[in-house]
């Protein structure tokens, strides 16, 4: 793919326009194109560190295993997103697997590439930025699960993936429809399918959504927004 459709496919990101012309530039030149398919790992819990990615194309997934040899989908990592920075940041191993859940086209800055970016104030600032708001990210999940309901969490989960689960919300709006089945879902939330689908039929009787095979269609944002403000 050519430089200038990389770039205009990372452009739906917030943190990528907000770069300084020029070092946005420099960081998409420092990257090596990198393709997976579906399925296919990125890395594995434990690994070290090869890269800072930006995801061009395609849907990953961030997970763990749980003790009961569960998986967890923390996350989903969509166009624009970028990740990987914690470990090359601190030098630890990666904390989580994350893996391409449809074929993917990413960008990888190698650990020296991202070293030399890293010299540059503005960079190590764009990257404080960036850690910063997985950090708000984070406590805001925490707010989540202590404080509100069940109920609110699924809509305020929905109406964070309709924006495109990252650290900010795309640039192109929400979307209609949540590419994300209902197992996927549950997990990201740490309930069964079952407990999640009666939560779903609430929203649904309530004219919020039609939750469909492999996806959710959203059909009044303003009303999931209502069940989202709820305790």
């Amino acid at each position: 793919m050519a430089e200038a459709d990389v770039s205009s496919r990372m452009t739906c990101d917030p943190w990528f326009i907000s770069l300084e012309q020029e070092l946005g530039r420099d960081l998409l030149s420092a990257g090596e194109p990198l393709t997976l398919r579906s399925g296919q790992s990125l890395f594995r819990r434990g690994d070290k560190p090869l890269g800072f990615y930006g995801v061009v194309d395609g849907t990953l997934k961030v997970s763990t295993m749980r003790e009961d040899g569960r998986e967890a989908v923390l996350g989903l990592l969509e166009s624009g997103n970028w990740f990987g920075e914690v470990s090359l940041v601190d030098g630890s191993t990666r904390a989580h697997d994350v893996t391409a859940i449809s074929p993917c086209s990413l960008i990888v800055v190698g650990p020296a590439a991202f070293n030399d970016l890293m010299r540059r104030p503005l960079f190590a600032q764009a990257m404080s930025v960036l850690l910063a708001g997985r950090v708000h990210r984070l406590y805001g999940a925490l707010e989540d699960t202590m404080l509100r309901s069940l109920l609110a969490q699924v809509a305020r989960r929905l109406l964070h993936l309709a924006q495109g689960d990252a650290v900010s919300a795309a640039s192109r709006g929400a979307r209609t429809t949540v590419p994300v089945s209902q197992e996927v879902l549950a997990t990201m939330l740490g309930v069964t399918r079952q407990t999640l689908s009666k939560e779903l039929r609430a929203l649904a009787a309530a004219g919020c959504i039609v939750p469909q095979y492999g996806r959710i269609t959203i059909i009044s944002m303003d009303k999931l927004q209502e069940f989202a403000l709820a305790d």
